[in-house]
């Protein structure tokens, strides 16, 4: 089975904890400009770089119009560790934007992606430790079509896969039982034939979906919801 590393833990909890932080303090002061990597270590074994951006044709699942804007909860788990996180999500052929918000709607970070640059203009408080490209990272791996983000894994592939039963496709199953649709589905990074990464998703459309994202050996989960 997949196993984490401290730094990879520490990594993701250091993402939420710093946002947290913040978030409480509504700290408006500094922000800096930083060049972030666009690839980036999502387990001990695979290294994960930014796929290309999203063309016209690549978006026929998303929302009709050529750039496309998400506003999410972003929750993220970790035994008793909770932390919540609001973003807004923006695509377009020419670039990928992500804001993380304050509860009052102050902008904590605003992170771009321009196709082979991430740039993160955030707070000086949350220091060179938040790395905010791994949400820009996992935002591909949970909208994008697994044949356009396979390419850009060291190691493995994303595929669909069964749900499990505290999924939410499962859940949906059970509650239209008497419609014929399944209105969720699952898939999975899979390495050496086991899941280092789960993907849930409550309805066939992610962009319309609920999400709920699974790293299995580090005990993480991140669920996602559009507002």
């Amino acid at each position: 089975m997949p196993t984490t590393t401290s730094s990879e833990l520490t990594m993701w909890r250091t993402l939420f904890t710093n946002i947290s932080i913040i978030a409480v303090l509504l700290v408006s002061g500094c922000s800096q400009q930083l060049q972030r990597q666009t690839c980036v270590l999502l387990t001990p074994q695979v290294n994960y770089c930014l796929a290309p951006l999203m063309t016209l044709s690549d978006q026929e699942l998303a929302p009709q119009n050529s750039q496309q804007q998400l506003t999410q909860k972003i929750s993220f788990t970790h035994g008793d560790k909770h932390h919540e996180l609001l973003t807004q999500l923006e695509l377009s052929p020419e670039m990928m934007t992500m804001v993380g918000l304050a509860p009052l709607g102050q902008a904590l970070f605003t992170v771009t992606y321009d196709g082979e640059t991430v740039v993160s203009q955030q707070n000086v408080l949350m220091g060179d430790d938040f790395k905010a490209e791994y949400l820009m990272a996992i935002m591909q791996l949970i909208y994008r079509p697994h044949q356009q983000v396979n390419p850009y894994f060291s190691q493995g592939q994303m595929q669909d896969v069964a749900c499990e039963a505290d999924n939410y496709s499962d859940k949906n199953r059970d509650d239209n039982r008497d419609d014929n649709r399944n209105t969720g589905k699952c898939s999975a990074l899979i390495v050496d034939n086991e899941a280092a990464i789960q993907i849930s998703y409550s309805d066939l459309n992610p962009w319309i979906a609920e999400v709920i994202l699974r790293f299995p050996a580090a005990n993480i989960t991140l669920s996602i919801s559009p507002l």
